[in-house]
């Protein structure tokens, strides 16, 4: 049997939460869904840059005690997830790698290459199931930055609120009133 050459190896079970600390930081993403792990190679530069633009309307809209955090873990049934941007209620922990789904009120997903199924089927069933109010999914179209913006319908899928692209900035109620204008965010 071939020796594995990137420094570790599958655990003889599925995997779980406390192997996720043995991998390397290398800037790929290692994600757990149904106790398989799923790797997704480092975006690109403009991949970060509208997680971040994102990430800064919200935190410019935030009511007091929230947060905008770019990357953190959210627990999910049978596995952990890595959204690009996540919302966290008031009073949620500090200092954790990996956020309870009840502390969480948004996640957000940049589509990438690399990530477009991954993000628009297997996450957002995990994200309803783990009971999270709301999934907003950004892809860059030829025209600029679109968001599909869901909402958690009967406790274990979303519904389609609506799209939002470039040429139609819309005040959105989630997580809280803000102005949604995709227009601003790089293409």
């Amino acid at each position: 049997m071939a020796q594995p050459t990137h420094g570790w190896q599958s655990p003889a079970r599925a995997w779980r939460e406390e192997d996720l600390r043995g991998l390397p930081e290398d800037g790929n993403r290692y994600e757990i869904v149904d106790g398989s792990l799923h790797v997704t190679p480092p975006a690109e530069d403009d991949h970060h840059e509208l997680a971040d633009d994102i990430r800064m309307a919200l935190r410019q809209a935030a009511l007091e005690g929230w947060r905008v955090i770019r990357e953190i873990g959210v627990r999910v049934p049978g596995g952990n997830l890595i959204p690009d941007v996540t919302v966290l209620r008031p009073g949620a922990p500090r200092g954790r790698r990996w956020a309870e789904p009840a502390d969480v009120a948004l996640v957000v997903e940049v589509e990438s290459p690399s990530s477009r199924r991954h993000d628009r089927f297997t996450k957002p069933a995990l994200y309803a199931e783990a009971g999270i109010p709301a999934y907003w999914r950004v892809e860059r179209g030829d025209f600029g930055p679109v968001v599909h913006r869901y909402e958690l319908a009967k406790g274990d899928h979303y519904r389609l609120l609506g799209t939002v692209g470039p040429d139609d900035p819309v005040t959105v109620t989630e997580p809280w009133p803000l102005t949604l204008d995709p227009a601003v965010w790089p293409r």
